[in-house]
């Protein structure tokens, strides 16, 4: 059957009453222009088209045009004024929040968790004939309710459970459940699912027993984690020790070995059931084999300079094709990730550019660490990296996509130019991808980085302007499973296990093997999610439940590259990038242009806002923000 698209019915299915026409004949004891609830769950596709406007409440993965990336050391939102440091600057509270993705809203995660109740409720009573679309149903709705709470749990810690549709004139007050009593209830929610969804066909961008699998690792991962065993919490934290609702937040009593050993066995029967890419690999391949694995696996398989065979590596995504959604605000549809984030001197927006600290994470290709107190790497800072370094980010000198045809005489061999070069006449000449460009002076990077990842290489998209992408977001994949049961491992003293897993992601991206033990090889594992998951909405989670706030709060750094012409050279007209030429200098400095970041501990948690509170007295606010 013909997928039906899913933002036009999210349009149509909201409130299960769908209007079709304007009827004249309005004496019918019958709504001509209405589809009734017992319709809907009489027929097969009407009931598809319900659970598929639950779908709708995804969003847009992490495509939208401000990414989870800049409240984290990741990235830093290039234009002021979007209310993002009201959180990097520790000022937010119930009163005045900050800049909320709606994919992890307090009160649309809800609204959707309510559509996907109203699906459990009528689907076991739906009087259509097809019982495997009604058990493909139910299994999907059973996944969606318990993926839109595991969002609000990782931001707000245990949140109210309701597990059913409320009417009008109904008390809607109902107290916070426990962390443990909202993981147990997710988790029961996917083990359903799973059943329900086994045997069925996989289908991209709907869920799957595979997805279901995943996310509940994903859950017990978080569950195992420092932030929420309470012993561990209240020991580094003062404010959590004060707070005396700590079971809203955390785990207070229970075996948190046990609890690393169910996220184990989840990762693992993941690893067993499914299929990464290139991940069965004995050593590293060529730095360039493992840039090109890197962004095939970024392009979901769909890039024509990548390898289809990538797109086994997504367990859930999200499509941006005809057949779902489309952005609806761009005429030719499709997703702009490009536009967003890409170099102004292509006309693009410059928005979530990764910061010095993110780039200084990325190894040496012998798996060293990147050292500024190395004179031989500070003189070259982007030479001989890990390649998953050259696939994420670009910097001064990259090789790029073709300039749009305005720019092109300025950049003929389309390298980005985010430095300042010695003109030959005493001066300076702005690069053309710096705030200062002769292109356009607003929409520069303030870290002179710009985001290389998710951004189709393609020269047949140009601009990113022309043509929207049409890659998928990666809600889980393969890898994320892989590195769950590597963490679980080493918390389990399986340390032989955890390094064989690592390696395998390693050598796929080129990348040595490591033999660390003990804390060093905690640490290599972070780093290896930090560079391997970059920019996929992971790092600002990992960071708070790994209580990493003096991490996440320690600023932007960024850099400033100079060029300064050798003795006996004259300037290149058009500039390029050239160390044959020029002497290229490397400057880390401090950039508070938009925030001055810092940490405070409430931040492990986002405040519920002081409207919900007042709607529903029975809420208890989050640590810090009472």
């Amino acid at each position: 059957m013909k997928r039906i698209n899913l933002f036009y019915l999210a349009a149509l299915l909201a409130t299960v009453i769908l209007p079709l026409s304007c009827k004249d004949n309005f004496l019918d004891t019958k709504p001509l222009d209405k589809i009734s609830s017992d319709a809907t769950w009489a027929d097969g596709p009407l009931s598809q088209a319900f659970v598929f406007n639950v779908y709708s409440f995804l969003g847009y993965g992490g495509f939208e045009e401000q990414a989870l990336a800049a409240i984290s050391d990741e990235a830093m939102f290039t234009h002021a004024g979007r209310n993002i440091n009201t959180f990097m600057e520790g000022s937010e509270s119930p009163g005045s929040l900050s800049w909320m993705s709606p994919t992890y809203e307090w009160n649309t995660m809800y609204l959707a968790i309510r559509q996907a109740n109203i699906a459990l409720e009528n689907l076991p009573k739906a009087t259509f004939t097809d019982t495997d679309l009604r058990d493909r149903l139910l299994g999907e709705a059973h996944f969606l309710r318990a993926y839109y709470y595991h969002q609000l749990l990782r931001y707000y810690g245990g949140v109210p459970l309701v597990d059913k549709a409320y009417g009008l004139n109904e008390d809607y007050s109902i107290a916070r459940s426990t962390f443990e009593e909202c993981v147990n209830f997710i988790v029961a929610d996917l083990d359903n699912a799973t059943t329900l969804l086994d045997g069925k066909a996989e289908t991209a961008g709907r869920a799957s027993k595979l997805s279901a699998m995943a996310l509940k690792a994903r859950v017990l991962l978080y569950a195992a984690s420092d932030l929420h065993d309470a012993a561990t919490a209240q020991s580094k934290s003062s404010l959590l020790a004060g707070y005396s609702d700590i079971a809203l937040v955390a785990y207070t009593g229970g075996d948190r070995n046990a609890r690393w050993q169910a996220a184990q066995n989840a990762a693992k029967a993941v690893l067993d059931a499914g299929a990464g890419y290139k991940l069965d690999l004995t050593e590293p391949v060529t730095a360039e084999e493992g840039e090109k694995n890197y962004n095939s696996i970024a392009m979901g398989g769909q890039s024509a300079v990548g390898d289809p065979a990538a797109a086994v590596e997504l367990i859930l995504q999200r499509t941006h094709t005809a057949e779902f959604t489309q952005e609806d605000n761009w005429p030719l549809g499709g997703i702009h990730y490009g536009i967003n984030n890409g170099p102004n001197g292509y006309h693009n927006w410059a928005g979530n550019t990764p910061i010095q600290q993110l780039v200084d994470d990325y190894e040496m290709m012998d798996g060293s660490k990147f050292d500024w107190n190395n004179s031989a790497q500070k003189a070259a800072p982007y030479e001989n990296r890990d390649p998953r370094f050259y696939a994420t980010i670009l910097f001064d000198g990259s090789d790029w996509k073709p300039r749009p045809s305005d720019v092109a005489g300025l950049d003929p061999v389309n390298q980005v130019q985010t430095g300042y070069y010695d003109d030959g006449s005493g001066g300076l000449l702005n690069g053309i991808d710096t705030r200062e460009s002769s292109v356009e002076n607003w929409n520069g990077s303030r870290t002179h980085y710009y985001t290389r990842k998710f951004i189709d290489a393609d020269p047949g998209l140009p601009d990113n302007q022309s043509n929207a992408q049409t890659i998928p977001w990666p809600f889980i994949r393969y890898t994320e499973m892989v590195l769950i049961y590597a963490e679980a491992s080493i918390e389990l003293g399986q340390e032989g296990e955890a390094r064989n897993w690592l390696n395998k992601i390693r050598f796929r991206a080129g990348m040595p093997a490591i033999n660390d033990s003990g804390d060093a090889l905690k640490a290599r594992l972070r780093n290896e999610r930090r560079v391997e998951l970059a920019y996929e909405e992971h790092r600002y989670h990992d960071g708070r439940r790994w209580m990493m706030g003096d991490v996440l709060g320690r600023g932007v750094k960024a850099i400033n590259v100079t060029a300064t012409l050798k003795p006996g050279k004259s300037a290149l007209v058009p500039y390029r990038h050239d160390t044959s030429v020029y002497d290229y200098a490397y400057t880390v400095y401090d950039n508070t242009e938009n925030e001055t970041r810092i940490w405070n501990d409430k931040m492990y948690y986002r405040p519920i806002s002081r409207d919900e509170v007042k709607r529903n007295t029975k809420l208890v606010q989050n640590p810090g923000y009472e």
